[in-house]
């Protein structure tokens, strides 16, 4: 796929952890769409439930995206692949995630309408 595609959603989803960063649930939710899904461990959230997160501040102390990769899916979407190292606040190590992001193409630009994330756990697949 494109690298400007690739560089377009790359910078929507730091514009997201930025955000979390920052602590600002506005920010946030302005990336997300109203029927926003995410699919987390500990279950599934909506738009409201991504921001409500930052109710208390911060959630992500530092991160980073590393091995992105984008994939087309149908006109106007794609998703946005990646494997997350971030710091939560209060924490002394570092987590890890593989995330799975959906992005529509609106009037407006880039909205994300779906995300995913996997813990990344070491272990091989069989």
């Amino acid at each position: 796929m494109s690298d400007r595609l690739l560089a377009e959603l790359l910078a929507q989803e730091h514009r997201v952890w930025a955000a979390l960063v920052a602590g600002d649930a506005q920010a946030d939710m302005a990336l997300l769409s109203d029927d926003f899904l995410g699919v987390y461990p500990d279950g599934f959230a909506g738009r409201a439930d991504h921001g409500a997160q930052l109710a208390a501040g911060p959630s992500v102390a530092w991160y980073d995206i590393a091995d992105p990769r984008v994939v087309p899916a149908g006109a106007g979407h794609a998703l946005l692949a990646y494997r997350a190292r971030y710091l939560r606040p209060g924490q002394d190590a570092p987590e890890e995630m593989y995330v799975a992001s959906l992005w529509r193409r609106d009037a407006g630009g880039w909205i994300n309408i779906f995300s995913q994330d996997t813990p990344a756990t070491g272990v091989a697949l069989p």
